[in-house]
């Protein structure tokens, strides 16, 4: 069964959806040196033999600004959630009272922020990559539906469509940029 050219504009609208999707969680992941439970989402503890997300063997809060308390269910693991912290390599030094580990973030240097920056814009350059790339794609699948006999005035519109589609995604991604890059570089 061949597409048909709504199947297709369909398809790149979901495709950038998602585009937008993953660049909205990715820029969540670079925090702007506020404490938060989500900086600890990518360390994996060793609980019995498997390695499972921190989430699932402890309580992960923020009790303010500067502080992630992290408190396991099981008081016995505290060691392994400690080491599995330092070894994510997110650069924390966790303090372990033996009930409870706290993380204290420091306030962010203007060196650090501007790193950040450079990350930020380097995500959302990714994401402008994976949308144009999204647009060849679906531009060539619009080229084969006019060799199996979609006029060409058809292809034309489509082709304009995808291309409003995707400027329309490029300023929505520019924005996001300047969004996240304010609250980077506000102190």
């Amino acid at each position: 069964m061949s597409q048909t050219i709504s199947d297709v504009l369909k398809e790149f609208s979901h495709n950038l959806d998602k585009c937008i999707n993953h660049t909205i969680h990715e820029f969540s992941n670079i925090r702007a040196g506020k404490a938060s439970p989500g900086m600890l989402e990518s360390v994996v503890v060793d609980y019995y033999g498997s390695q499972v997300p921190l989430t699932q063997v402890a309580n992960v809060s923020s009790p303010d600004v500067r502080t992630i308390l992290v408190q396991p269910w099981e008081k016995q693991i505290i060691n392994d959630i400690e080491r599995a912290i330092i070894n994510s390599n997110l650069g924390f030094a966790p303090s372990n009272d033996g009930n409870a580990i706290r993380i204290t973030i420091p306030p962010m240097t203007e060196e650090r922020r501007q790193q950040l920056v450079k990350m930020v814009k380097q995500e959302g350059e990714a994401s402008k990559v994976v949308a144009r790339n999204y647009r060849k794609d679906t531009n060539e699948k619009i080229k084969k539906l006019q060799k199996d006999g979609l006029s060409e005035d058809e292809a034309k519109d489509s082709e304009n469509k995808v291309q409003k589609q995707l400027d329309g995604i490029i300023s929505k991604i520019d924005s996001l940029i300047s969004e996240k890059e304010k609250e980077i570089m506000t102190v």
